[in-house]
């Protein structure tokens, strides 16, 4: 898991080119602009879904992980706190293949409050579980940058 500010770029230079190249196109494209739903940038190996929901309860949301894909979380409007956990630390189930996911159950080792701007690099390891309210259920539009393992 990496969490920081897409405006930070210099920091983030030590990370592989296509995660880099997501975190470009975050910060020199306006997501909330972008039609919801899956918005190429290299093929299959780096695109961005954009999504449009209102956050809730911990207990309304699943935990997730992926085998296939590194996640990146970036917000555009809104916020949400995204929980994590190790994956060695939650109670896994059979892999979706044709979804690239795992389902998981557990606790939280971490929670991250997003606001715009902000990313969180969620890697196979790294089970997460997003759109969980910061004070009240609250709309938001988001980026869920797909980047190929």
């Amino acid at each position: 898991m990496i969490y920081g500010s897409i405006h930070h770029e210099d920091t983030y230079s030590f990370l592989p080119p296509r995660i880099r190249q997501a975190l470009d196109f975050a910060r020199t494209h306006d997501l909330g602009a972008l039609p919801t739903g899956r918005n190429e940038i290299a093929g299959d190996d780096v695109y961005v879904n954009i999504a449009h929901y209102t956050t809730g309860e911990r207990s309304e949301k699943i935990w997730e992980a992926h085998r296939a894909y590194i996640d990146i979380h970036v917000l555009a409007e809104g916020t949400e706190k995204i929980d994590v956990s190790l994956i060695e630390r939650m109670e896994t189930h059979p892999y979706e293949a044709d979804k690239d996911y795992v389902p998981a159950d557990g606790a939280a080792t971490q929670t991250t409050i997003m606001r715009p701007g902000d990313f969180l690099v969620c890697f196979p390891e790294d089970v997460h579980r997003s759109g969980v309210k910061v004070d009240a259920p609250a709309p938001l539009k988001k980026g869920i940058f797909k980047v190929r393992v």
